[in-house]
């Protein structure tokens, strides 16, 4: 497999080196990064903060849709 050189800005390196994992390369980095992702890595993606929120939404989100499912069978 080849080799590429890309050029980032000062500010994207140091984004991009704070994801790094020990012993991790930029190479697998965004190999990591980029690939196609399941819901359940989701907690790994975001904040705590902002996963709870989301979590809140999915769980209202799918209580309506219930609801929602209740009232047509009864109609």
């Amino acid at each position: 497999m080849g080799t590429k050189t890309i050029s980032i800005k000062d500010e994207a390196y140091e984004r991009l080196r704070k994801f790094k994992k020990e012993g991790e390369s930029f190479t697998d980095l965004i190999n990591r990064l980029t690939r196609k992702r399941s819901l359940l890595e989701l907690p790994e993606l975001v904040e705590k903060e902002e996963a709870k929120s989301l979590e809140k939404a999915i769980e209202e989100s799918s209580e309506e849709r219930k609801e929602a499912r209740k009232r047509e069978i009864e109609a």
